[in-house]
């Protein structure tokens, strides 16, 4: 592990250092090594830090859980992606809240999508099972990683419809990435590595406490454009991870359900809200203002401009958001000349510039 990344792995071992106070204080002395080496006296000055979280902080890492931590990290081949790496999930890092630190286990580009997630009761009837799984393997068909929780009910089957389409799939965990959860899921998630990744931000060993799943759905609808929710009560997860997704931007999408069934009245109830009520893949490609022709064939896109360095650029973008830094990453280009080269395309047609430095292709280019 870089030791970047293993600063900030002693800070989270500290008694009541949750992401919010990490970042708040990584950003107040500019880095996990300052924090852990600050003195006393300048602990004391920072009028936000409650007096506990401070003695903590001067007390100092858990030494033996940073080794322990590090070991199963090692055990089970995992990765980790700090806040501020290139490959960190560019629609997480712009929540209010987003992870220091993040652990996974297989592929790290799917976390940059183009993601939807798929969410839903636990207890799901057959009719939401089968909603969940074809919905799923429609959106995996068209090129859209689909994300999820791997419990059991809707999530599983969401994750099985990507799978079983030769897709891509994110299960993000609320426990630590060396403790699958549900037990019952153990082969599903050996299978999601193999066709996307797991993810999660908790410690390795961390227990699956009730108190972890709020926290974990907010990464869920983080990294996704748009949440879909298949079948929930009235005081479901599902509708906690709605909301949380309506305050990061995302668009929030319902199936409906038998009026008589106690697990479609929070999905009703989102879509009398104002959710997009969904039945197909192509209904969620169309709230989200994507085209599944143009998603289908996107790698086949060309066009033929006389400057190569333009066309290197368009040829990583496609009809889904993608941030400057991607592309900055993608093609080797600096910032300031692919800002000119952007500029152009978007002038030209070719792209559209959209809020937050993202990029899709432009009318030009659409079917």
């Amino acid at each position: 592990m870089e030791e970047s990344k293993r600063f900030i792995l002693a800070l989270m071992t500290i008694r009541g250092m949750g992401p919010v106070t990490i970042g708040r204080l990584m950003a107040h002395f500019k880095g996990a090594e300052r924090v852990l080496s600050a003195r006393s006296s300048e602990l004391e000055a920072i009028s936000w830090l409650n007096s506990s979280t401070r003695e903590a902080l001067i007390k100092g890492p858990d030494r033996e859980r940073l080794l322990e931590c590090e070991k199963a990290l090692e055990k089970v081949k995992a990765w980790t992606l700090a806040k501020g790496e290139g490959e960190y999930p560019h629609l997480l890092a712009e929540i209010y809240n987003p992870p220091v630190l993040l652990f996974g286990i297989g592929e790290k580009r799917v976390l940059n999508g183009p993601n939807v997630a798929i969410v839903g009761s636990r207890r799901a009837t057959r009719y939401g099972q089968e909603a969940a799984q074809k919905i799923a393997r429609g959106l995996a068909q068209s090129g859209v990683t689909v994300v999820s929780g791997m419990a059991m009910g809707i999530d599983t089957f969401a994750h099985r419809g990507a799978i079983e389409a030769g897709g891509k799939t994110v299960a993000v965990l609320g426990s630590g990435i060396d403790v699958p959860y549900p037990l019952r899921n153990r082969r599903l998630m050996q299978d999601i590595v193999k066709n996307g990744a797991v993810i999660t931000e908790f410690l390795p060993g961390t227990p699956p406490e009730p108190k972890n799943f709020p926290q974990r759905n907010r990464i869920i609808s983080g990294i996704s454009l748009g949440v879909v929710v298949v079948e929930a009560g009235l005081r479901s997860g599902s509708l906690i991870t709605a909301s949380l997704a309506l305050e990061q931007g995302r668009e929030v999408m319902a199936v409906p359900g038998s009026v008589r069934s106690n697990v479609s009245r929070g999905t009703h109830w989102l879509i009398k809200q104002g959710a997009t009520l969904v039945e197909t893949a192509e209904d969620v490609l169309e709230a989200l203002g994507l085209d599944k022709h143009s998603v289908e064939n996107k790698s086949e896109i060309k066009v033929h401009l006389d400057d190569i360095q333009k066309q290197r650029v368009l040829d990583c973008i496609g009809p889904y958001p993608i941030h400057i830094d991607e592309i900055c990453q993608k093609t080797g280009i600096g910032p300031g000349p692919l800002g000119s080269i952007l500029l152009e395309l978007e002038l030209d047609g070719f792209v559209v510039a959209l809020p937050g430095k993202y990029f899709q292709i432009g009318e030009k280019l659409n079917p």
